[in-house]
């Protein structure tokens, strides 16, 4: 068993880490402190592979693996939170959607958009609907060969942005998880309302916003996947979407731990650096340990899944312990930063914001230790 990357995955990572270090580490404060997506990184994001990572080349994509795009992951998260939330939910739940249900008109038509630029929200939670995904109320009620859509959605990432939604709707067909159906809905559809940017405590760049359907007429071919099969395809894809957000809390904790440990080497204090101080020194070590048995979880779920062995429990597993050890870190380096790390401009007190996310995104903590917990019990 060999737990190093392989010299094309080392040099691939070392490609988006150069990239991460000279068009996302100067800017991130900014978009941060603007609370705007940064449009203008698309193309540079396309021109580097970064929006088609897992997209086949038939469309425009790298044809890589989910491996892959972990490790891309975690280096755009090591300087901002925000960008890495918009590629993830890009990759796994809104080109993976596409991927795993849609038909072959729908991938030509809009994945070679989406790897070049286009940009794609997709819409499940509403107000009363977080955790309890199947309890959705928005409804697409059929009149020939026109789907109608009626309701309201909650915290839809990149909804202002957005040129095609994915949205869930009931349709039917019996129990609540086998009645709902996902539809593809373009941008500037009537009756498809945008509401105002959610002003978040983290990620703040990724613009986050409910959405409300008014009747929104969608024809029988913006269907996504099998009628009333819109649920189970969702949970498919949450365990991949899990991974992903496991490997933007690692990409955070590494932030944290190199931030922490430069300014441990740079601050004085007592006649020395405050890193040659047993109580800073232990702390370093903690938020180490962490986060590399982070990145061994996350790396161990991403290649399972890449070889076909797909495992919920695994997926869970580093999802919630990589999100929580970010938290962890982040918190230990503002404490190493002291007074520093409590200033808006400390790359820590951003990333302390931002690494919250990793415990609600995807399915919360508490989520990821049920469904831990039952397959336990399974045997």
């Amino acid at each position: 068993m060999d737990f190093t990357l392989s010299s094309e995955q080392s040099a691939y990572r070392d490609k988006v880490r150069s990239f991460a270090r000279k068009h996302v580490a100067p800017l991130a404060a900014r978009w941060d402190e603007e609370e705007t997506f940064p449009r203008e990184i698309l193309p540079l994001l396309g021109d580097a592979g970064l929006l088609g990572v897992t997209v086949p080349r038939a469309w425009g994509g790298q044809g890589l693996d989910l491996f892959h795009l972990v490790l891309a992951i975690e280096e755009i998260a090591r300087y901002d939170g925000s960008l890495a939330l918009a590629l993830a939910a890009h990759h796994s739940i809104v080109c993976g959607h596409l991927l795993l249900s849609g038909t072959e008109a729908q991938k030509d038509s809009w994945l070679p958009r989406l790897t070049g630029g286009a940009v794609g929200a997709w819409a499940l939670a509403e107000g009363q609907a977080g955790s309890d995904a199947s309890s959705i109320k928005t409804e697409a009620r059929s009149t020939e060969a026109v789907w109608s859509l009626w309701g309201s959605k909650m915290f839809v990432t990149q909804a202002p942005l957005a040129d095609i939604f994915i949205v869930l709707a009931m349709t039917g067909g019996g129990a609540r998880h086998n009645g709902i159906s996902a539809f593809l809905v373009e941008a500037g559809a009537a009756g498809l309302r945008i509401g105002k940017p959610l002003h978040k405590m983290g990620c703040r760049a990724t613009e986050t916003a409910p959405v409300g359907l008014h009747g929104v007429e969608v024809g029988s071919e913006a269907l996504l996947g099998e009628l009333n099969g819109g649920f189970r395809d969702a949970m498919r894809l949450l365990d991949v979407g899990r991974v992903v957000m496991g490997a933007m809390a690692v990409g955070l904790a590494r932030g944290c731990l190199e931030e922490a440990t430069s300014f441990a080497r740079k601050r004085r204090q007592f006649g020395r650096p405050i890193g040659q101080h047993q109580a800073i020194g232990w702390m370093l070590a903690d938020m180490a340990t962490e986060t590399d048995a982070a990145r061994l979880l996350v790396h161990r779920a991403a290649a399972g899944i890449g070889q076909g062995r797909v495992k919920t429990r695994e997926a869970a597993m580093a999802k919630l312990f990589a999100a929580e050890t970010a938290s962890r870190v982040a918190n230990k380096a503002v404490q190493v930063h002291g007074g520093y790390g409590y200033l808006r401009s400390s790359p820590v007190e951003r990333y302390l914001r931002d690494v919250k996310l990793c415990e609600i995104g995807e399915g919360t903590s508490e989520v990821q230790r049920l469904v831990i917990g039952r397959d336990i019990l399974k045997g």
